[in-house]
């Protein structure tokens, strides 16, 4: 009689390989989802400042598009915290006047009064730090239009109003036959949560109300 002698030659994992395979998977879990979680981070991050770019750009588009639609441009020279003659003796809102480099700019809005010189609406850079403001009553009061994640450095050059042709339209001997044009310029950076972009915006904007005269 003949015994058999089965051997099973399958073998198991030991206790030992078992916990260094379970360490190895958990390091990588642990490793993957700590990626993960960085990369959704940076990705909600970089969706707020590209929002608070869309923001900027739709105050560009505002500006531009009243701008364009309004009339009687008033720049105003050198900077917000020291104006040339805002709101001093001579100073007639209403009276258009071209300059390079402003820091403000008024203009009659499009349904507005010619004859109040109360209803101007008024755009300017000022403050500290430097923020863009709104105002529709002739400078009385005063909407800011973006957040502190917006810095405008104080620097020339980094913000300005330039108006082109802004004086009445000369008769066909000569003087001031350019249509009211402005030019707007802003650089600068978006400051969010240890996130820093910079900025570089300028658009120009002529006025729609034909201004000038036929030779």
């Amino acid at each position: 009689m003949k015994i058999l002698n089965f051997k099973n030659k399958n073998k198991g994992y030991t206790i030992i390989e078992t916990m260094i395979s379970i360490s190895l998977f958990l390091i990588l879990v642990i490793t993957g989802i700590g990626s993960l979680l960085n990369a959704n981070v940076v990705h909600n991050k970089s969706r707020n400042v590209r929002a608070i770019m869309d923001n900027l750009s739709f105050i560009m588009e505002d500006m531009s598009r009243n701008l364009r639609t309004g009339y009687n441009y008033r720049c105003y020279y050198g900077d917000g915290n020291s104006p040339t003659d805002w709101g001093q003796s001579g100073d007639v809102i209403t009276t258009p006047r071209s300059c390079e480099n402003g820091y403000a700019i008024a203009f009659e809005e499009a349904y507005g009064n010619p004859l109040n010189d109360g209803d101007q609406w008024v755009y300017k850079i000022t403050g500290s730090p430097l923020v863009i403001q709104k105002s529709t009553n002739s400078g009385v009061t005063w909407v800011p239009l973006h957040g502190d994640e917006i810095i405008i450095p104080n620097i020339p050059g980094y913000f300005s109003f330039s108006v082109l042709g802004a004086e009445p339209p000369a008769l066909p001997s000569g003087g001031n036959k350019q249509q009211p044009l402005v030019i707007i310029r802003l650089l600068g950076n978006i400051v969010y949560k240890n996130l820093n972009s910079s900025f570089s915006l300028q658009t120009m904007v002529t006025q729609r109300l034909v201004d000038i005269v036929n030779p």
